[in-house]
């Protein structure tokens, strides 16, 4: 082979192997995942259309149906991060003109204003402050006032770890004839959830959290209510990646080509969920709840405080606030640095206000909290 161009070398790293810090990760996420997930994450990948592929593409359908608690047949894992499953739910029933509204009590509501916004919904908003939730009566007044298409609910806000209550807000869609979108992103795998039965048309969620799974193959799951929405578009799903009539193709009978999925991160989804079908799902809700309540004590004994009433918090993140006078990114740094323990800080309204420690999936036991408190009665002023 003869070159006729030199080779510019300047990008020409010269490196040792990989080596990375092995962290106990306590924050928002990413969450560890259990070694039996990693070890299936370096099994030598297949072909994307292989029949042993195909199989286990059935077995995670199967599996997300359980932990959600549906019988949705649209029930899959997108090749994307969570991220990319909550555009999942905008972009394929969304449509032009459409009212969508959205209950806005922290980060991750504001993301879905901006999405929804951007596949041309009329979109509306009612608020709360961050770290709280809306009640029922408000809900009804507000798709009175509204008559959405979508009305989009956070269960389990990230930025803030409240949980809102889903008792009784499908029924409420029902009655206003509109689609229930939930994010479930941060309870998936650690908070009872059961779509069927609180008539929940679109959800989503990630696998690094509750699951404890790398992050990369993102449940998503779609009711007949909304396919039927999705059927009656008058114009193309504007997201070709995303795009539920042709993923359905790939997932379903068809098996028609799409995309390369990420093969080695379905390996290790699909042995997250089926540790967790094995501990069985009920089993999980009560330890992270268990462990949270352990987290909440020792974390009182310490002096500190929570930011969301003990009833609405999530059993997988909490957040705890920064007492006056501490600086909370100083604090975090030490427990990265010297104790190698990650935590969040505060997103939004609540940046410099509070840290936020996750307590999921894999990470959710006893000695995960008896070391974070250990390390913070070093690191934090007496």
């Amino acid at each position: 082979m003869t070159l006729t161009s030199s080779i510019n070398n300047t990008t020409r790293l010269q490196l040792a192997p990989l080596e990375i810090p092995t962290r106990l990760l306590l924050g928002p996420g990413p969450s560890n995942a259990h070694p039996a997930v990693l070890q299936a994450m370096n099994t030598p990948p297949v072909g994307h259309l292989d029949p042993a592929f195909l199989a286990l593409m059935d077995e995670i359908q199967m599996l997300l149906r359980y932990v959600w608690q549906t019988e949705n047949p649209l029930t899959i894992a997108v090749s994307g991060t969570g991220t990319a499953a909550m555009e999942a739910t905008i972009a394929n029933v969304t449509e032009p003109g459409d009212v969508v509204l959205v209950g806005v009590s922290g980060y991750f509501g504001n993301r879905l204003v901006d999405m929804a916004g951007r596949y041309g919904a009329d979109v509306r908003t009612i608020t709360k402050p961050w770290g709280q939730v809306f009640p029922i009566d408000e809900l009804r007044t507000a798709l009175e006032t509204h008559r959405p298409a979508i009305l989009a609910l956070v269960h389990a806000e990230t930025s803030t770890g409240a949980r809102q209550p889903l008792e009784g807000v499908g029924d409420l869609c029902r009655e206003f004839d509109c689609l229930l979108l939930v994010d479930s992103v941060t309870s998936l795998g650690g908070v009872p959830l059961f779509l069927d039965e609180w008539k929940v048309d679109l959800a989503y969620s990630c696998s690094q959290k509750g699951l404890g799974c790398p992050p990369g193959a993102s449940p998503f799951t779609m009711s007949p209510r909304a396919i039927e929405k999705l059927q009656q578009r008058g114009t193309k799903v504007a997201n070709w990646y995303l795009d539920m009539t042709l993923l359905s193709k790939y997932w379903g009978k068809e098996r028609t080509y799409h995309h390369t999925a990420p093969i080695n991160l379905y390996y290790a989804l699909r042995e997250a969920l089926r540790l967790i079908a094995e501990e069985g799902i009920e089993n999980s809700w009560t330890r992270h709840q268990k462990n949270v309540e352990y987290l909440w004590e020792s974390l009182e004994n310490l002096g500190l405080a929570m930011h969301v009433k003990r009833e609405f918090r999530l059993p997988t993140l909490t957040t705890v606030c920064i007492p006056e006078g501490v600086d909370g990114k100083a604090i975090a740094r030490q427990l990265l640095n010297e104790h190698n323990i990650e935590i969040g800080g505060g997103l939004g309204e609540l940046a410099g206000k509070v840290w936020r420690v996750g307590l999921m999936g894999f990470n959710s036991r006893p000695e995960s909290v008896d070391r974070l408190v250990e390390a913070l009665k070093q690191v934090l002023p007496h």
